[in-house]
């Protein structure tokens, strides 16, 4: 194991690399069978031994020389604390005992076990410790050797105050007038008990008797608490914690001796329908609603509660619908950061793998809608061919037609909206028609408008709309629209503006691999002047440049794949952190959060902004934001789980509709899930029914009505989209400016409320190299 850390140094690798890997684990077969290896801490030397790190290679070994090492870098993920000490359990009534230990085998007493229940062998003044536990950290221990004697100091349990499980002692709710008849057990079971005169009594908050922790303590047990700030990634971004529902020293964590047993923190004698399904533990959640820490309630697939869990009967604060009981799954979150699965609302989904890259990179748990599926057997081939794949999924028709007939039947066939692409003609005529249409069945309009300008300029084809809804995609026009200036109707108060994300953000390379991409998408062909023309004029730095700034302002919705039509459906969320991120180091800090001057150091409206755009608001624009897009109570337990090191980048933990779908899991055959190779792998939530029956289906409410589900005997749980055809940009959360947008045509500047939008290309991004070269 000692040689696994000689092998390469700091100067080896990437910067950030010694500070993202911890531990490397690997199973090996040795003469006596196979055996775990675990190296801790691999990169901690400046060089590696790079002859042991190349040994049966054949490959020569180069000097040290070669290698200059990088610039020191942050901390991909550190926290930074705030100031003060936390006091757990505070108000509460204490006591300090002298205990005993009078057995010949250590006893080591969970910091929630109700004391009076202790090991028989333990002598001390159980009259005194009835209806206390031990005021020491949530889920640490007292450890009592043989002949041990120590003074501990004893907390009243919280919320109704019940005792239950242990040894049966004091079952019951505290009633101090029955102490008689629980002492009669104490001596009747021969368990240890001495009287304590000189027992110290207070209350917690005094002074004598108070537990407190630095936050840095508290934080690598618990995660991060109220005022704390998270890097996240490699980024320039901080999320403060808002507010945090734990209350401090009733903290639910699972684990050996832990909080969340039988009696302490896991409720006893509660029927499975007043218990959650599954709970997720100290989770700090970043929402577009907000950045806070607390556990996250799931039944039947939804979000029931959120705030504190565990067991009312002996913990102060449990939210009535967040119960911890016995037919409780308990998903482990401490540290961890939380958000709601990704939507992505531009795919074509060109080859169903699609869907795998996108579920392990945090997409896929919304919508992902094919641009298009013209034919009503087409959609009731793909509506189940996906149908048990565990993400929630819909379909758009093509839309491109000057007259209805033909929509009203692929939008009766499962269509949850229409699609315009200029490749099937985005006239005027044809907008005008496929808009009338979806008013008519409350669907959307998504559109690729028109490169050529062949039928109008951009203000023809915001004429054409007519103040209805509609859904713009890729609105800066790389990936197609009005030459130069579709950039407009990001300030048209009833456009719905997105991006798609190869533009995202602007950097050193963006224009130059553009023009093969389009190539290739749109079957263009590099010997036909014309084909390379239209090709040109869709790729404009200004324009591209544009479009970081009006994200940043709020003036661009939504951030979208394209994929594999120009766009890459792995890095949705990866872009839109590193869009964020150039816009910080150019447009600097927006202002933070918060009362205190050490709030507004933060970065949480610009991160709520940056998320509410691949979750909430594509959610809103396509009509199903009821069901998903949010960590919100009443919608569907769709959540990513992330180490906050690798936040943006690779998820650890894929929870859908309830489930684990997919995770970061390591050799099947291991004695541990973490040997390598560590990669993202489908869970059980993701095979046979589970992906189904933990998924949606978007259509139409009259394909819904029409009994589609029947029809296609499909399994997956089918809903219809609805409320878009009222939309305008003041529907989208945190993403709702309208400015005056112009782009002269013949130096494609934009400009906004009259201010020129311009910014350099970034010559490096985070989310990258550290992440995807080891």
């Amino acid at each position: 194991m000692d040689l696994g850390k000689q092998m390469l140094g700091r100067r080896q690798v990437l910067p950030a690399v010694p500070y993202l890997l911890h531990t490397v684990q690997v199973e090996g077969t040795f003469v006596d069978g196979t055996k775990l290896i675990t190296v801790h801490d691999p990169i901690s030397l400046d060089d590696g031994n790079l002859e042991l790190a190349l040994h049966g290679s054949f490959l020569p070994v180069p000097s040290p020389e070669k290698f200059s090492g990088g610039d020191v870098e942050d901390c991909p993920g550190e926290v930074h604390y705030s100031s003060g000490r936390i006091v757990l359990n505070l108000h509460r009534r204490a006591l300090t005992l002298k205990v005993v230990n009078k057995a010949d085998r250590p006893v080591q007493i969970g910091s929630h076990y109700h004391f009076i229940e202790a090991n028989p062998y333990l002598v001390f003044d159980r009259k005194r410790a009835y209806g206390m536990r031990l005021n020491i950290l949530a889920g640490t221990a007292v450890r009592f050797e043989p002949g041990d004697s120590k003074s501990v100091t004893l907390v009243s349990i919280g919320g109704h105050k019940v005792i239950r499980g242990g040894n049966g002692i004091g079952d019951g709710p505290i009633d101090h007038s029955q102490i008689n008849e629980v002492m009669q057990k104490v001596i009747a079971n021969n368990f240890g008990h001495e009287d304590y005169p000189d027992a110290r009594e207070g209350l917690i908050g005094d002074g004598p008797f108070d537990c407190t922790v630095d936050r840095e303590k508290y934080a690598s047990i618990y995660g991060p608490t109220t005022g704390d700030k998270i890097r996240l990634g490699d980024t320039n971004l901080f999320a403060q914690i808002e507010k945090d529902f734990s209350v401090y020293g009733d903290e639910c964590i699972f684990g050996g001796g832990k909080v969340l047993r039988d009696g302490m923190g896991q409720a006893t004698g509660y029927p499975e329908s007043s218990c959650l399904d599954t709970v997720i533990t100290n989770a700090v959640v970043i929402d577009y609603t907000g950045i806070y820490k607390a556990d996250i309630g799931i039944k039947g697939g939804l979000i029931v509660a959120i705030g504190k869990a565990g067991n009312p009967d002996v913990m102060d604060g449990v939210h009535c619908n967040m119960i911890v009981g016995v037919n409780t799954e308990v998903i482990a979150s401490e540290g961890m950061i939380v958000t709601a699965g990704g939507i992505d609302c531009h795919v074509h989904f060109i080859c169903p793998q699609l869907a795998e890259e996108a579920i392990a990179s945090g997409p896929a748990h919304g919508t992902c809608a094919t641009t298009c599926t013209p034919a009503p057997s087409q959609m009731k081939l793909m509506l189940q061919s996906t149908d048990q794949l565990p993400i929630n999924i819909g379909f758009t028709g093509k839309g491109n037609t000057a007259k209805p007939e033909g929509l009203a039947e692929i939008i009766k066939a499962g269509a949850m909206g229409l699609k315009l692409h200029e490749d099937w003609g985005s006239t005027p005529a044809v907008i005008d028609n496929c808009l009338s249409v979806a008013e008519d069945f409350d669907i959307q309009v998504n559109i690729h408008t028109d490169t050529l300008n062949e039928s109008g300029c951009v203000e023809h084809t915001i004429a054409a709309f007519k103040d209805r809804a509609i859904h713009t995609y890729h609105s800066e026009g790389a990936g197609g629209g009005h030459a130069p200036d579709i950039i407009k109707v990001c300030g048209v108060k009833n456009v719905l503006p997105s991006s798609t994300n190869p533009t995202r953000p602007f950097t050193s390379n963006t224009v130059d691999e553009h023009l093969d991409m389009l190539m290739v998408c749109h079957h263009l062909d590099k010997n036909i002047p014309e084909d390379v023309a239209f090709a040109e004029s869709r790729i404009r730095a200004e324009t591209i440049a544009a479009e970081d700034i009006l994200h940043d302002m709020g003036a661009i919705s939504i951030i979208s794949s394209d994929s594999q039509a120009m766009g890459r459906i792995g890095e949705v969320i990866t872009r839109t952190w590193q869009t964020a991120n150039k816009m910080k180091v150019q447009r600097g800090r927006f202002p933070g959060s918060g009362d205190s001057d050490a709030a507004q150091d933060n970065d949480n409206l610009r991160i709520r902004r940056y998320i509410a755009k691949y979750t909430i608001n594509p959610a809103i624009v396509n009509g199903f934001s009821d069901f998903v897009g949010s960590v919100e109570v009443g919608k569907l337990a769709d959540l990513v789980l992330w180490k906050p090191s690798f936040f943006g980048a690779k998820p650890e933990l894929v929870v859908k509709g309830g489930a684990i779908a997919w995770a970061n899991m390591g050799d099947p055959n291991a004695s541990i899930p973490t040997p390598e190779p560590v990669v993202m792998r489908p869970m059980f939530g993701a095979f046979g029914k589970a992906g189904s029956s933990n998924s949606i289906a978007f259509v139409s409410k009259v394909a819904k009505e029409a009994g589609i589900a029947m029809e296609y005997k499909l399994d997956k749980r089918v809903e219809a989209v609805r409320g878009v055809r009222c939309l305008t940009k003041l529907d989208m959360k945190l993403n709702d400016a309208l400015p005056k947008i112009e782009v002269d045509p013949e130096t494609y500047t934009v400009t906004a409320d009259g201010e020129v939008l311009t910014c350099q290309p970034a010559p490096t991004v985070p989310l990258s190299r550290n992440y995807f070269l080891f």
